[in-house]
């Protein structure tokens, strides 16, 4: 019955508006009735508006709060979270939403559609039942201890149980001034804000863990940023997003009981609190770890505090090895950016690889290279054992030590169980798969090949038996050939990233007094870089187009000769099992596309949008997320062209400056009205001058 009476209201309403009986006071009670019982009857249908999200705040009730509500910069020893309100923005816009990610929290589109979404979701006005809290935590930054931390950009709204009795907390990131801004202003802009956003959603539909991204709300408040640290500051508009998990607690949550470190002499605000660091352990197992609480709660906390370390480490070592296998780099892979359950958290300056390039670095502050592509699982293991050292009031760091090399076969076994899935690899393992493996990314690298496409493309080249094999496998040669990188683009990749002025000084340094080497730290990495890509440009002056594409080309045929062969093996395989190879062959084919995306976020892809939404025009971005929520579905004509148009007008020299990697460069990026380059096209060259901090 109740079920039914407001659709009888709804339907009632619908009737009197045909009729023209807008005014009568039978209608104006239809309205009344449909107003006030609407929510009920889509809380009935397990669905939630903004005023009824079921929050059940759990972090503030078992962990300690700041009892001190002051939320000016300060240390905050013995607690977990302080208590924060948002600071209002005028005049909020709704950027993009992600429908996908509300629908955790039981919202509908309806909800969307309300005049006052934005308001809710830039902070303005408060969902009922959020709490807003800034979670306290510290870090290893670039690998030395930096004391406290915290939330000094995004704030905990409070936690939502679903309909299906998942719990998800939800925060925002940009939202105003926390205890923990330090000298910042909690602030967040447009162009990194909808980097996160898209980013976030990107990394989940390409099936990797990771927290989500709800909504970007923009603004007409402003801030000030100097993007490069170039003296040349600009206005940038307010933006917030709307970020969700499961949690957002970090291995650098548990580091705020650190004692003085050697190093740095900093200190975490909680040293020596045991009794906190116990109940964040036992809050952590019990919420989101729940087998192992149910396996211990009655035994040995130790023991319980070491299983769930084992499982945190298995879950980071899985995750890295997803982000390797889409050529993906986080950027600040800092222990603060860790995430307690093995999730993608905290995206800054990530990026995808365009061209193969092990030593990649996304992020233009890291001058040391220490978070390099092939750098990433390295350091998430590094980070594994400072969460040791982090909990080791609890459980003796000789336990937990000696649980690392659970990182290395755990990384190993999935990283190769997903590269052999990547190239089709299904019959029947080989000892010999690793090295198809390492010698297809050996001449990814020797020839600077776009590390999506490449994977991508593989798929076009069937069993061996299979009808037209040649002619096919040729085709396959002739793309990849089509995108290695050319002599142009080698040779911008290999550009001085140092300052002239900055290298000859510190050339100068060296000469004069090579002890001084030790003491360099990350600038001497940072030199030592810098003159290898020297090398490789020098190696460059004298090379043709001609010349690199015939021995691409070479080189590519080498290795499809190999991979040829082991395709036979997968063909005999299928024999064996009485699989006619057509079917087979279809098979791998389709397993192949479901794991090498088409479509991923190119830093120029983002750009792109960006662009256009600092110019009010937000479709881009609501179209590009439309394309990353489906990155392996094959190409549908028309549907994902970059949009061309006013609304994407070329970038004047103001925007140009702010985008490139060095004052000077000669890369003029063309007008968007002439673009024609799809979502899926090797990047254009004026991308390479893109540069994310």
């Amino acid at each position: 019955m109740f079920r039914r009476f407001p659709r009888f209201v709804a339907c009632h309403h619908d009737t009197n508006h045909r009729k023209g009986a807008s005014g009568s006071p039978r209608r104006q009670i239809s309205r009344v009735l449909w107003c006030a019982l609407a929510p009920i009857s889509r809380q009935l249908r397990g669905m939630a508006t903004l005023e009824t999200l079921n929050f059940d705040n759990k972090a503030l009730r078992d962990l300690p709060v700041d009892p001190n509500p002051d939320n000016r910069q300060k240390q905050v020893p013995g607690a977990c979270f302080s208590k924060v309100k948002p600071t209002p923005v005028k005049n909020p816009q709704v950027v993009a939403v992600s429908l996908p990610a509300l629908q955790l929290l039981d919202l509908t589109p309806a909800e969307v559609e309300r005049k006052d979404f934005a308001e809710y979701f830039a902070g303005n006005k408060l969902l009922p039942g959020s709490d807003p809290a800034a979670h306290c935590y510290c870090g290893h930054q670039f690998g030395s201890f930096a004391g406290q931390l915290g939330d000094g950009a995004t704030m905990y709204l409070g936690e939502v149980v679903n309909k299906a009795g998942e719990r998800w907390e939800i925060q925002f990131k940009g939202a105003g001034l926390t205890p923990y801004s330090r000298t910042a202003d909690g602030r967040k802009v447009l162009r990194s804000s909808m980097r996160e956003f898209l980013c976030s959603e990107a990394i989940h539909h390409l099936g990797i863990p990771t927290t989500r991204a709800g909504t970007c709300v923009t603004s007409d408040s402003k801030v000030i940023r100097d993007i490069f640290y170039s003296g040349d500051p600009k206005e940038e508009r307010c933006t917030i997003i709307l970020r969700i998990a499961q949690t957002f607690l970090r291995f650098g949550s548990f580091e705020i009981f650190k004692p003085a470190d050697e190093d740095t002499g900093r200190q975490g605000p909680s040293i020596g609190r045991t009794d906190i660091l116990k109940k964040l352990l036992d809050y952590t197992v019990s919420t989101f770890y729940p087998q192992i609480w149910e396996d211990h709660k009655d035994g040995d906390r130790q023991e319980m505090y070491l299983a769930m370390f084992r499982e945190v480490v298995r879950r980071t070592a899985r995750l890295v090895a997803e982000w390797q296998c889409v050529g993906w780099c986080h950027g600040v892979l800092n222990t603060d950016n860790m995430s307690i359950i093995g999730v993608t958290i905290d995206y800054g300056p990530f990026g995808f690889m365009d061209k193969y390039d092990p030593k990649f670095i996304c992020n233009g502050s890291d001058d040391g290279g220490r978070y390099t592509y092939e750098s990433q699982p390295e350091i998430c293991k590094w980070n594994c054992g400072k969460l040791a050292e982090a909990i080791q009031d609890a459980v003796p760091l000789e336990k937990t030590k000696a649980e690392l090399d659970i990182f290395d076969e755990e990384f190993s076994k999935h990283y190769t169980t997903k590269m052999r899935k990547k190239l089709g690899l299904r019959q029947k393992a080989f000892p010999e798969d690793k090295e198809m493996v390492d010698s297809l990314l050996k001449t990814m690298e020797e020839t600077g090949s776009d590390f999506t496409n490449t994977f991508r493309c593989l798929s076009r080249m069937p069993l061996p038996g299979v009808a037209e094999f040649e002619s096919k496998r040729s085709g396959v040669l002739d793309y990849l050939v089509t995108q290695c990188s050319t002599v142009e683009e080698m040779k911008k990749a290999c550009s001085p990233r140092m300052d002239p002025r900055q290298l000859q000084m510190m050339m100068l340094m060296i000469q004069s007094n090579p002890g001084l080497l030790p003491a360099l730290g990350r600038g001497f990495t940072a030199l030592a870089g810098e003159l290898e890509r020297m090398e490789k440009l020098k190696e460059l002056e004298s090379e043709t187009e001609v010349a690199k594409a015939g021995r691409d080309k070479e080189k590519w045929n080498e290795w499809l000769l190999k991979y040829t062969d082991r395709l036979k093996l997968e063909a005999e395989a299928a024999n064996e099992k009485t699989v006619s190879i057509e079917a087979a062959n279809q098979e791998r084919v389709s397993a192949m596309n479901a794991c090498n995306p088409r479509v991923v976020l190119r830093n120029y892809i983002a750009q792109n949008a960006i662009e256009a939404a600092e110019k009010g025009d937000y479709s881009e971005a609501q179209h590009v997320l439309k394309v990353l929520e489906r990155p392996f579905d094959e190409a549908v004509p028309g549907k994902d062209i970059v949009s061309s148009g006013e609304t994407k007008a070329a970038v004047n020299d103001e925007a140009a400056a702010s985008a490139s990697s060095s004052k000077g460069s000669n890369s003029a990026k063309p007008s968007h009205s002439s673009r024609t380059e799809s979502y899926d096209g090797k990047p254009p060259e004026w991308s390479m001058d893109l540069r994310v901090t």
